[in-house]
């Protein structure tokens, strides 16, 4: 069973019952150790205090804000728990909202939410209700040392909370913005368009991985057995000189690549009709 990342209450108008939140996602990567390169020992990591120029131990530390420069504030746990917003054991639902109208750009981290025994009844009716007027929910909880906007999707089972960036954390600043007069000609559109036409394709989550950790784990077996490296050839790539042959030309490619593709489609429908009979 998934552990628990926060336990609580969700709060709808009038109706609480109690959920608890388990990670919905997890990066999968490569963890590479520090090790001395002269016997290949690990390397531990010492907490160090440069006033007394000695390492110290886990149980002589503090958190400290630094309001000066020199100057902290000493806060310990017992105090940040003393002064918790009511978000922290309770997902207080603020108002409803369209899909259409939060920006993914504000989703960070994707929980599942789970109900806790006996309130299986709310928990449903709010995901149906939710499901059935095509709303998600917008709310606020405290976790992990600070506090969420979340927004709460129905899945096809059960509810989906994914925690928001605050507005005042996005990087607008860094946003690309539109050169003038620059979207093309009508030509050049049509083309485009056309491409994104045969490109589109229903999403289907299983038909992507991560080839750049597939590339580690392969480097990895092949040093342990002392074989040489395969090298990754990279493509050639230069910035677009003529748009309108390069879209022609990518229309080509796209259309060879779905010829190419449906007879190796066919031979693996008819391998698992052959299967299953």
């Amino acid at each position: 069973m998934p552990s628990s990342v926060w336990k609580g209450y969700v709060s709808f108008g009038l109706v609480t019952f109690p959920v608890h939140l388990t990670t919905a996602a997890r990066p999968q990567t490569i963890h590479f150790h520090m090790l001395h390169n002269k016997d290949l020992s690990r390397i531990k990591e010492v907490w160090y205090c440069a006033e007394e120029d000695k390492p110290v131990s886990r149980d002589e530390i503090v958190k400290g804000y630094e309001v000066e420069k020199g100057n902290y504030v000493v806060v310990d746990q017992a105090e940040l728990k003393r002064i918790a917003p009511p978000t922290s054991n309770a997902v207080d639902i603020l108002q409803f909202v369209r899909e259409s109208e939060v920006d993914p750009i504000y989703l960070e981290k994707s929980y599942y939410v789970v109900p806790e025994s006996g309130a299986e009844k709310p928990y449903q009716l709010l995901a149906g209700a939710m499901k059935e007027s095509k709303y998600y929910a917008l709310g606020k909880v405290a976790m992990h040392g600070r506090e969420h906007v979340v927004l709460i999707r129905p899945a096809e089972e059960g509810l989906v909370l994914h925690t928001m960036y605050f507005q005042n954390e996005l990087n607008q600043a860094h946003q690309v913005h539109e050169p003038a007069k620059s979207k093309g000609s009508a030509n050049e559109m049509k083309l485009a368009k056309q491409l994104i036409d045969t490109l589109a394709a229903p999403f289907k989550p299983e038909e992507f991985d991560d080839e750049y950790r597939k590339n580690i784990e392969h480097l990895i077996e092949q040093k342990q057995k002392g074989q040489k490296i395969s090298v990754v050839k990279q493509p050639k790539r230069a910035p677009v000189v003529d748009i309108v042959q390069a879209l022609q030309q990518s229309l080509k490619q796209s259309a060879a690549k779905r010829t190419t593709a449906k007879p190796a489609t066919a031979k693996r429908a008819m391998k698992r009709r052959t299967t299953a009979a």
